[in-house]
Formats: C-alpha cells, sequence, structure tokens
C-alpha cells in the first residue's frame, strides 16, 4: 500500500504520474490473488466511450457559440437514436450518472406538475395533500428511502405494493391490492403521485403487468416509471406485450453501459413531458452546454456499434439465457424460477376454468420468454420424480436452510469455476438462496459466449450428485456422531456440507477454563491430523465469524463416503490424541519428581563424601598436600531414572560392568517415532541420568538424559 505524502512542490513529470497512477490500481493484486476477480472485457467499443470524456474535456475549451452549436447536435443526436431503437416516441433524455439520479429528476418534475404553486410556496404546499409514491416490494432495495431523503418527504410518503400471493408470478405487482391502497389513499385525502413498476426486478428478472398499471396510473393521474434490465429486449425485433407495454410508460430508465458492455457511459432515463420550463425547473434540461457533454460518450459508442451492432449485443445475452434454460430443465434436481407452482394455484370451479386457465398459461408463458434472467436453485426433490423443471418451492425451515446454505455454496464454486458466466448468488424472499445468471447486465462486459455456458453447465453437473449426496448423508453423520460418546455434533444449518463436531475430553478437570483449553488444543491438533489424510474431504474451522469455536466443519461429500468409517476415524484420532496429551503430562509430573529425588539423593551423597573425607580434605591446599601423601579411592555415584519402571537407581553397577543393568521387565510404553537425542556434557562433573525407554515390537530404543553439577 502507498502511503499518502504531501504534494511534491516541484511537480512531476508525466511518466512518474502514469507510474504512480499504476501502483494505486495494481499494488495489492498479490493480496488478491487467492479471489477470483472479474475483468471487464474493455475492446474498441469501450475505447469510443473512454476517448470520450477525453474529448469533453477538449470540447469545453471551445468558444462559446461553437460549443452551444456541438452539444446540441450530440444531445439531440443521441436522443434521437435512442427513442427510436428503444421504441420510446416523442421522448426526452437525461443523462446521469447514477442510475437513480433519473427517477429523482422526474420525482422533482411530478411534484411540479401536480403541486402549481411549488415552485413560489415550497414544502408547505405538501401539507394539504401528502404525495405518495408506490414502489413494488421487488425493487432494488433503498431505491424508496433514497427517493424521500433526497426529495425532503417522510417516509409515509412511500407505499410498498406487495407482489401476487394467489397466482401468477410471486415477483411481479398485485395490481387489485395497488387499487385499493390508492383508493384507501384518496379516501384519506392523500395524493397519489408517481408508481415504480419494474421491466425485470432485480432479484428475479419478472416483468410487472405495466398495462394494467398503466390503465390504473391514468385513472388516478398518476406518473407511471419503468425500470429493469428487460427494457434492452425493446431494441429485439420481437418483444413480448408485457415488455412492449413500457413504451406507452411516462418515463424509463436505460442502463446502457452493462447491457453493450460500454465502461463509464452515463444512464439514460426516457420521459416525455410537454413543460419545458417545468422540466427545467426539475432538473431534466439545463442552459449550460458543458451539461449536455455528458452523452458525448454514448454518442461514440453508438456510431461505433451502429443499430445491427446493439441489437445483435441484446439478441446474443438473449440466446445465453435461452441456451442455459434449456440445458437446465433436463437436470435433475434443478429448479428453474418462472413457472408457476402449482401449490399456489386456487382451487377452480366450473364457471371460471377458461379465465383462470388462460391467465395461467399466460403467466407461463410470458415468464419464460420475457425475461433474460435465468434463476435455478438445487432441490433434492427433483429427484424424487417431480419434474426438475418446476418452479422454486420452499422447503420446510430446517431443510430450506440447508438448501440455502448448498445453493450459496454451488454459485460461489461456478462464480469461481466459470468466471467468464457472471453467475451471481441471489436472495429471494419466498425460494431462498439462488443462482443467477444475468447475461444481460454480464456478457458484454465478461465476454461471455455459449462455450462459457456449456462449460458451466458441465460444471453443474459435476455438483449436483456432490450436493445431492451431501444432502443425503448429512443426516447419517448427525444420527453416527450422536452414537459416539466422545464427539459432539453442532447444530449448523448454514454450513455447506455434511456437519460440524467437537471432540470432548474425558478430562475431570474441575476448571472449566483449562478443561476448555485442553479440549481447543485435542480439536486444533485434530483438525490438523485430518486435514493430513489423503480423502476427498474438505476439514476446516468452519465460517471465519461463526458462533461455533473449536469445531471441526466437514465440508461436501461424494456418494461412495463411508460415513460411518468417517465417524469412527475422527473418534479415533481424537482418543489417541488425548491420550497421548495425557502421556506428556504423566510423564513430565515422573520425570519433575524423579529430578527432585536425584538432586536430594546426589546432595545426601555429598554429605556423606564430606564425613567420610573430612574437613581438611575440602581446604585446597592442605587437601592437595594430604591426597598427595594419603590418595582417597572414591567412585562417581550417579542416578539413573528408568521412566518406564518409575525407579531412581544408582548408576554404580552402569560404571563397573559397562553395561546397562534392566531390574525386572518394565511395562510397555506407546511407541515412540522419535530418535535417540543425547544432550553433551562434561566427563569430569557428576552425572545424573534420566533414561527414557519405548518399545516396538523386539526393538528397544533408549535415550539418556544426564543432568550435570558440580
Amino acid at each position: 500500500m502507498l502511503s499518502p505524502s504531501l504534494c511534491v512542490c516541484s511537480g512531476q513529470d508525466m511518466a512518474s504520474i502514469l507510474q504512480l497512477v499504476q501502483n494505486l490500481m495494481h499494488g495489492d493484486e498479490e493480496e488478491d490473488n487467492q479471489s477470483y476477480r472479474r475483468m471487464q472485457n474493455v475492446g474498441e467499443q469501450g475505447h469510443m466511450a473512454l476517448l470520450g470524456h477525453s474529448l469533453a474535456a477538449y470540447i469545453s475549451v471551445l468558444d462559446r457559440e461553437r460549443l452551444r452549436k456541438l452539444t446540441t447536435r450530440i444531445l439531440s443526436d443521441t436522443t434521437l437514436w435512442l427513442c427510436r431503437l428503444f421504441r420510446y416516441e416523442s421522448g426526452s433524455a437525461y443523462y446521469h450518472e447514477d442510475d437513480r439520479e433519473g427517477l429523482l429528476k422526474v420525482c422533482r418534475l411530478v411534484i411540479h406538475s401536480r403541486y402549481e404553486d411549488y415552485s413560489t410556496e415550497g414544502f408547505t404546499v405538501l401539507n394539504s395533500k401528502q404525495p405518495i409514491i408506490y414502489q413494488s416490494a421487488a425493487c432494488r432495495q433503498g431505491l424508496g428511502q433514497h427517493l424521500c431523503n433526497q426529495l425532503g418527504l417522510p417516509l409515509s410518503s412511500l407505499c410498498s405494493v406487495p407482489c401476487n400471493t394467489m397466482f401468477g408470478s410471486q415477483h411481479q405487482m398485485d395490481v387489485a391490492l395497488l387499487d385499493r391502497l390508492i383508493k384507501d389513499d384518496v379516501d384519506s385525502g392523500k395524493l397519489p403521485l408517481l408508481l415504480i413498476a419494474n421491466a425485470g426486478t432485480p432479484g428475479a428478472g419478472h416483468t410487472d403487468k405495466l398495462g394494467r398499471l398503466k390503465e390504473l396510473c391514468a385513472q388516478y393521474s398518476m406518473w407511471l416509471h419503468v425500470e429493469g434490465v428487460n427494457l434492452a429486449t425493446l431494441a429485439l425485433g420481437y418483444v413480448t406485450s408485457s415488455v412492449m407495454a413500457a413504451t406507452k410508460c411516462d418515463s424509463m430508465t436505460l442502463t446502457l453501459g452493462p447491457w453493450l458492455g460500454l465502461p463509464a457511459v452515463p444512464a439514460v432515463t426516457l420521459y416525455r413531458h410537454e413543460d419545458p420550463a417545468l422540466s427545467l425547473a426539475a432538473g431534466l434540461t439545463s442552459s449550460q452546454p458543458v451539461e449536455k457533454l455528458r452523452a458525448l460518450p454514448l454518442w461514440l459508442s453508438l456510431q461505433y456499434l451502429g443499430h445491427d451492432g446493439i441489437v445483435e449485443r441484446i439478441k446474443h445475452a438473449s440466446q445465453l439465457s435461452q441456451r442455459l434454460l434449456d440445458h437446465l430443465k433436463n437436470l435433475a434436481s434443478i429448479k428453474t424460477s418462472g413457472l408457476v407452482s402449482r401449490s399456489r394455484v386456487p382451487p377452480i370451479s366450473a364457471g371460471s376454468l377458461r379465465d383462470i386457465l388462460g391467465s395461467l398459461i399466460l403467466s407461463i408463458v410470458e415468464d419464460e420468454l420475457n425475461s433474460p434472467v435465468v434463476v435455478f436453485r438445487f432441490s433434492q426433490e427433483g429427484t424424487s420424480g417431480a419434474s426438475s423443471g418446476g418452479s422454486l418451492e420452499a422447503p420446510l425451515s430446517g431443510e430450506r436452510e440447508v438448501q440455502d446454505a448448498l445453493n450459496r455454496w454451488l454459485g460461489e464454486r461456478l462464480a469461481q469455476l466459470v468466471p467468464a458466466s457472471g453467475v451471481d448468488v441471489v436472495e429471494l424472499e419466498d425460494e431462498g438462496s439462488c443462482v443467477r445468471f444475468n447475461p444481460l447486465m454480464t456478457a458484454a462486459v465478461l465476454g461471455t459466449r455459449e462455450e462459457d455456458v456449456d462449460i458451466l453447465v458441465d460444471r453443474l453437473q459435476e455438483k449436483v450428485p456432490l450436493l445431492s449426496s451431501t444432502l443425503k448423508l448429512r443426516q447419517d453423520f448427525q444420527e453416527e456422531v450422536y452414537r459416539t460418546p466422545t464427539l459432539i455434533y453442532i447444530e449448523d444449518l448454514s454450513w455447506p456440507g455434511l456437519g460440524a463436531v467437537r471432540y470432548k475430553s474425558s478430562s475431570e478437570e474441575p476448571d472449566v477454563s483449562k478443561r476448555e483449553v485442553e479440549e481447543e488444543n485435542i480439536n486444533s491438533a485434530l483438525l490438523r491430523k485430518l486435514k493430513e489424510l489423503d480423502s476427498d474431504l474438505s476439514f476446516s474451522t468452519g465460517p471465519e465469524f461463526g458462533p461455533e469455536k473449536n469445531c471441526i466443519y466437514v465440508g461436501i461429500a461424494t456418494e461412495d463416503l463411508d460415513v460411518v468409517e468417517l465417524v469412527e476415524t475422527v473418534g479415533a484420532m481424537g482418543r489417541e490424541i488425548e491420550e497421548n496429551s495425557k502421556l506428556l503430562e504423566n510423564m513430565t509430573e515422573v520425570v519433575r519428581k524423579g529430578i527432585i529425588e536425584a538432586e536430594l539423593q546426589l546432595q545426601k551423597a555429598n554429605e556423606e563424601k564430606l564425613l567420610e573425607e573430612g574437613v581438611l580434605r575440602q581446604i585446597p591446599v592442605v587437601g592437595s598436600v594430604l591426597n598427595w601423601f594419603s590418595p582417597v579411592q572414591s567412585s562417581v555415584k550417579g542416578r539413573t531414572f528408568n521412566l518406564a519402571a518409575g525407579s531412581l537407581d544408582s548408576t554404580e553397577p552402569t560404571y563397573s560392568m559397562k553395561a546397562q543393568v534392566v531390574q525386572g521387565t518394565p511395562p510397555s510404553t506407546p511407541t515412540s517415532s522419535h530418535s535417540k537425542q543425547r544432550l553433551p556434557g562434561k566427563s569430569n562433573h557428576q552425572c545424573r541420568s534420566i533414561i527414557f525407554r519405548s518399545r516396538d515390537g523386539d526393538a528397544e530404543e533408549r535415550v539418556e538424559w544426564r543432568i550435570y553439577s558440580l
């Protein structure tokens, strides 16, 4: 990371500045190598868009009259092309960087239109009739709150309309309920101002019934604004009736950047209004020529691509969606979002059979054809004979959470394995966690091809059996852990795998903190040993910020996994680690006591030696003379500690017989793989020797630890 520094007084040359920018852009690449990244595919059309920003800076220095003519031409040409391309007749355009800014300006325009004295009286005129903005519950999060904050309106001016609950798409706005809400607001003295509808919801890509919504808005003199990814299909030769109805709305927001793979181009809001003064007051138009240069990058890009190039890109994205959808219908355990759930179809009476069946068929056909967004989900129900192309139905609570976790894992793995596909994980209210393929927003940016879709399907076919076996063996794993007294099963429904276990120590330590530390050490050592196994299973500590600690999380399982053997292996390894740790603790205690006893015996031997030789021999000069006249025969007496037998013996037999003497048959101790180690010492000093013994069949290994003292 580059640390901020003061501006250089003398300035820097162009090469240094560009090098600084490059370091800022790529300085953290080494840290990000472990994570996959999606890089935008910037082709020549992207270079044209980027060139537009540079040209805008140069053009802005022209003289005022020439600048006015040029910007007017650029703005009018771009607006005309977009209105023709997306079938929006007699429309005006507002270009903005934030894709919410256009809707915000439209709201100001509607307020100016519905409240005549707003320009002079301000917000006080809103007290007479509180304005109400309606939006679908499936709209992108935070949009309504952003509008209220920017407009200075209370949150009570925002009304969220629920989606269908009986039949039809569960991501479409409930028109009948909206009608009742508007009537209630009118009766209470409020003013219905604007309705935000979707032509492609942010989550599942479904389209509201725009035709009926337009009729309802006309009835109550409301403004209808439409946004969504499905608006891109208006440029195609064939457009479904539900999306075609968006051409009759009062305004729509287009995000051409991701649709066409154009970097740094503005979003566009097309609208119809006859009063230019109100449009100027709302900020939709500007008298400043420089403001009109926002359209220059888009003007250059549209000329470079041409009509055929734009249509081809949008058509390519739609074909990618259809290609993936065709493959998914043939995959077991994979369900796609778009078909009407059988559980949500109401009972059919004889008199209404034709109407309800017609509505259901129309809803099914439109949902399948008009949305280039493919949302699918792994569901074990698909293996029980149900149609794999059915709708996404919510299972039981516990099962739903487990399947959500598996689908999140599936989406993340597919995104890592096939980054060019652009798939991601989306959370839907009724369906739960799903995998989303939205090529209109990613294909042009990432350069997605048909081969990438085929690879995505191949990887999906590889992962589905793993998910099926994991979901199948998860219950078996839980039951087997419950039958093992030394293991504790940890309930974590959000974990995408077999589950989590914790080894329970058999220690009777009364101190809870010491016992927890002991269990933590055992589980950490157990996790290390499990990771060393040659197995397809993955073992980890689980989520970084998970609620459970000191656990072993078992990952995705294969179909041939023996759960009983797995649990037995985990339990046996845990017991072995615990026994070895106890043996080490016991060995430490025995050695400590042996050293203390050896020191006491050596101290006693030194006292006996002092009494035997006398005090005079301990005086340096006198002792040397006495030893020369009358030498004393003294042998070195050490101590040998037999760890296996637990006995402390003298080393005198060893030095006299030149061999180690073993008294009795010591008990067998656990096998040790450590080689003999010696700590060097000086031979002319009195010593104590501690011998460690271990047996491995007939082979015997001896490690001697000698402690020297003066």
